[in-house]
């Protein structure tokens, strides 16, 4: 029986930022579909519409943190067509395997690819208007959380966005039963309930955020067992 009282801290086997082949392949795929089906992206770029919306007739700057294939970088510049933004789109991932597989996947837009460790000196060196992680903070300790967000307030111009799972037993079942059924990898039967056990209550965000000097924000709880975070800088 899995406890639910504190964040798990098992390792997932996408954090092995060297996995590669055709598991990953199979992998990145489903959770782009788990995504759309149980409304993660809406929940991202809900999210983005309110952080962006006093920035209008300006350039934004967006990076999607843990970007996988490239499902959200799509999404984001379908919904800025959409509202005539002009953006510049930039992927982040550590695994450079995954970032390969974004290039290839996203061929037909112009987006910025950058295999690189958020927690690295290399990051520190950028600046964007928009930081977007989409089911990717859990991989995260608390204390690596406080110390990044504390580090994107400062290389953030407008604000940033957390996307990612409640952990509660329903989320946990259900996800299980959804990919002992349905998924044909490995890894997704073995990453996705681990996800949930990683992930956060609200009070842990909060926390977290309080630590990282984080004042100015929205937290929201959104189907299917999402917690949406847009943190304003300016």
């Amino acid at each position: 029986m899995p406890s639910f009282a504190k964040r798990s801290t098992d390792p997932e086997i996408m954090d092995d930022l060297q996995y590669e082949g055709s598991m990953m392949d199979q992998t990145l795929r489903e959770l782009e579909v788990i995504n759309r089906w149980l409304g993660g992206n809406a929940v991202t770029l809900n999210a983005l519409s309110r952080t962006v919306q006093h920035a209008t007739g300006q350039h934004l700057e967006i990076a999607d943190l843990g970007c996988g294939r490239g499902d959200m970088l799509r999404h984001i510049q379908r919904w800025a067509d959409q509202r005539k933004l002009d953006v510049s789109l930039t992927g982040i991932d550590a695994n450079p395997y995954i970032i390969d597989a974004a290039r290839r996947n996203l061929g037909d837009l112009k987006v910025n690819f950058k295999s690189i460790n958020i927690l690295s000196e290399e990051f520190d060196k950028l600046h964007f208007d928009v930081v977007i992680g989409t089911l990717f903070y859990h991989h995260f300790s608390d204390e690596e959380l406080v110390s990044f967000f504390s580090k994107l307030r400062e290389r953030c111009r407008i604000g940033f966005i957390i996307n990612d799972i409640h952990r509660h037993p329903v989320a946990y079942y259900s996800i299980k039963m959804l990919t002992y059924l349905f998924s044909q990898s490995d890894m997704v039967k073995y990453d996705a309930p681990l996800s949930v056990l990683r992930a956060f209550t609200k009070s842990e965000l909060q926390d977290i955020l309080r630590r990282a000097g984080c004042t100015a924000y929205k937290l929201h709880w959104r189907w299917a067992f999402r917690w949406q975070i847009y943190v304003r800088i300016t």
